[in-house]
């Protein structure tokens, strides 16, 4: 136990804690940064698995920009470009493992087990037992605290059925039937990758179709580049606007705003897993109806349009269904301090500077996305959220 009070404690060490620490270092504060590195990434997603993002898009941030991705992949001799290259998931765990070393050496690899505000200073305790205070917090909970599994599937016990997230290794599911439910990204790359380890897949998805990104193309005419300019989110002048005037997105309605994070974005895996999944048996425009055990396999029973009621049973079922930024599941915020904290559609209300209701209590990452736009869904966010949070922190 201590009672040192430091000005900054910093929850988690992915993309967004990261780089927000990194851009601490010189402030003159003190500063605590918890959380195993980069976590999310080599404990959480499929290993073979290749990032959505492009290359240029797919750094961590430094004052300084001195090291992006593209520096490490040089360092190492991994083959880069910022477009058109797919990022392999342990190239960049390694690389935001590998900045964390030279910036943020001082993270503790430790969990926060508990968060309150007593007495105008906050209180964390330590999964050590350690118990901290702190006069700011910023939260960088990173999505797999926000992973979804629909109600739908609560009747399946929990060796059962799972969350995409709760997969890295996946070689124990050779020989076995597998569902997956989802029409994104990372259900089609699961999908993809299970097959390759000997499991049987079947996809299950509301879509009518897979809405697959096409192939980048490069360089592009002129006319291309202003129809549709490139950003870290894609192309075009709706993703565009989400990553460069963040400001500007904040000061919409918030119901507009909710309506944008929700729609903009939506699930589409990416071109190179196309003809991965070419041999996926796929149950489109489906709506599932029910779910649960019988003997010793799980069922999963869906109608695809006026089609009869059908029903297939698997060994695993696996939701590939995304992830929910609500303030709820970050259980290790005490309730009393959460009932302070003012939400929309379950996500902090957020204000310019990233803080929430609660004086000194800031979010980063996919739960400050319905304030400031999708790209904070992403890792690209991470330099507007270090920049905009440490310019606040270091004049407080």
């Amino acid at each position: 136990m201590t009672d040192r009070t430091v000005d900054i404690a910093i929850i988690g060490a992915g993309p967004y804690g990261l780089s927000l620490a990194a851009h601490l270092r010189d402030s003159g504060r003190s500063v605590r940064v918890f959380g195993a590195p980069m976590r999310s990434w080599s404990h959480h997603m499929p290993r073979g698995m290749h990032l959505k993002s492009e290359g240029f898009a797919s750094s961590l941030y430094d004052p300084q920009g001195e090291y992006p991705l593209k520096a490490f992949c040089a360092e190492r001799g991994i083959p880069y470009a910022d477009i058109g290259l797919p990022v392999a998931v342990e190239t960049f765990t390694s690389y935001g493992q590998e900045f964390q070393r030279r910036f943020v050496p001082e993270v503790e690899d430790v969990q926060i087990t508990s968060l309150t505000k007593p007495n105008g200073h906050f209180e964390f305790t330590t999964a050590a037992g350690e118990i901290g205070k702190a006069r700011r917090v910023v939260v960088a909970a990173g999505i797999v605290s926000f992973a979804y599994v629909p109600e739908v599937f609560d009747s399946i016990p929990k060796s059962m059925v799972s969350h995409a997230s709760q997969h890295s290794e996946l070689g124990g599911f050779k020989g076995r039937k597998i569902a997956v439910i989802g029409a994104g990204a990372s259900a089609i790359d699961l999908a993809a990758l299970l097959m390759d380890s000997g499991a049987q897949v079947d996809l299950i998805a509301r879509r009518q179709k897979i809405a697959f990104h096409e192939r980048p193309v490069e360089p592009r005419s002129l006319w291309q580049r202003m129809m549709a300019p490139r950003s870290g989110l894609g192309t075009g002048w709706r993703s565009r606007m989400c990553t460069d005037i963040p400001l500007v997105f904040h000061a919409l309605p918030e119901p507009l705003r909710i309506k944008v994070v929700a729609r903009h974005l939506g699930p589409a895996p990416c071109w190179f897993t196309r003809e991965a999944v070419a041999r996926l048996p796929m149950h489109l425009g489906s709506q599932i109806t029910g779910a649960g055990v019988s003997g010793d396999k799980a069922w999963v029973s869906f109608r695809q349009g006026d089609e009869a009621e059908r029903r297939i049973e698997v060994d695993q079922v696996i939701a590939a269904t995304g992830y929910k930024a609500t303030v709820a599941r970050l259980s290790f915020i005490d309730e009393a301090l959460q009932d302070q904290v003012r939400t929309a559609d379950g996500a902090p209300v957020l204000n310019r500077h990233f803080e929430s209701t609660v004086p000194g209590l800031h979010f980063i990452g996919a739960a400050a996305a319905n304030s400031f736009g999708p790209m904070l869904r992403f890792a690209f966010g991470a330099g507007f959220a270090a920049r905009r949070v440490s310019m606040r922190l270091k004049g407080n």
